[in-house]
């Protein structure tokens, strides 16, 4: 089958020729049918100090049960599935949050730049019916930030200012919405997401700049209560904290991988609350799953781009540089 190697410590991503796959004990075998690229997909095949390592990657994925291993009672063939991609043990001390990202003793299952993927019956999450593979592969994208609000302990009503207009900060703002937060306003560097970031429920955008504090407080009504964090770049945490209003709270779902100065005088002077969070639990996927539908705006509406596996690398240089892509979807 055809999938997508990284090399490694920043060296080149290939299509290559592997052997397929065959579902073990409890496993099952999918046709992947499209992948999400990520903005961690950039960043940790960069050579930096979080680097995904040699080897085949891809975790916003979705496919068609195609081939059962022994012992599968829930799934059947032909199914559609979204794959959790990290394993749990269940027995560890990081899994008893129940976030299984954080688990070091199962192998997780970042396959989806691929023709095929073995899959864990425990983290094969079945769609009804009424979700298409676009569904399915969007679920991961939207856990991550259901998760961020969820644990951010958001209350309804709260005032929300959102950092960034990529996916992590699109579903962010889509997710604080529909979990009933007062105010939203987005704000980032450039306004090339504003129609994005208000279709997904912000009531106003702020471009980054000298004025955007006062701007900010003035959109909301006051200085933000929560604000998430999803840039992911150096001094992001940093402008968050700027921002936050007094006993207020800054969510770091950016997941930067480079050294983040920050200046503790200034979040000690607000008592501010800082939390940094990845990953998701499997109750965020099944609640998507469910609820996929049922909300103010269509999630997919965030797919700018489906190329074909082949295009693949070429795709990751692009999205390195300036570019008009959102969420591109590789189809497999």
């Amino acid at each position: 089958m055809k999938a997508a190697i990284y090399a490694g410590r920043g060296g080149a991503i290939t299509i290559e020729d592997i052997a397929e796959p065959s579902p073990g004990p409890g496993e099952v075998l999918i046709k992947v049918h499209r992948c999400g690229i990520c903005g961690t997909d950039l960043s940790m095949t960069k050579g930096e100090m979080w680097d995904y390592g040699p080897g085949q990657f891809g975790h916003e994925y979705a496919g068609e049960i195609v081939a059962l291993g022994s012992g599968v009672e829930r799934l059947k063939l032909g199914g559609k599935i979204a794959v959790l991609p990290s394993g749990s043990c269940g027995h560890c001390a990081d899994c008893a949050g129940g976030n299984p990202v954080l688990c070091n003793e199962a192998p997780g299952v970042t396959q989806g730049f691929s023709e095929f993927a073995r899959v864990p019956e425990a983290v094969a999450v079945s769609l009804p019916d009424t979700l298409s593979m676009t569904d399915g592969a969007l679920i991961e994208p939207l856990a991550v930030s259901l998760y961020g609000v969820r644990q951010s302990q958001m209350t309804p009503g709260d005032r929300v200012l959102v950092l960034g207009g990529g996916t992590v900060a699109l579903y962010a703002i889509y997710w604080a919405r529909r979990l009933a937060a007062g105010r939203i306003v987005a704000a980032s560097r450039s306004d090339r997401r504003r129609d994005l970031c208000l279709a997904m429920g912000a009531d106003a955008f702020v471009p980054f700049g000298d004025n955007e504090i006062g701007e900010v407080a003035e959109a909301l009504g006051g200085p933000p209560d929560v604000v998430y964090e999803c840039v992911g770049v150096p001094g992001m945490v940093g402008k968050a904290l700027m921002h936050a209003r007094k006993y207020g709270k800054v969510v770091s779902l950016g997941f930067c991988t480079q050294p983040d100065p920050i200046m503790p005088s200034l979040a000690s002077y607000k008592c501010a609350t800082v939390q940094f969070l990845v990953g998701y639990t499997m109750k965020d996927f099944l609640f998507i799953a469910d609820r996929f539908d049922a909300g103010h705006i269509d999630p997919r509406t965030i797919v700018t781009n489906e190329i074909p596996l082949a295009s693949l690398p070429d795709m990751f240089a692009t999205l390195r540089g300036s570019n008009n892509e959102t969420k591109v979807h590789v189809l497999t």
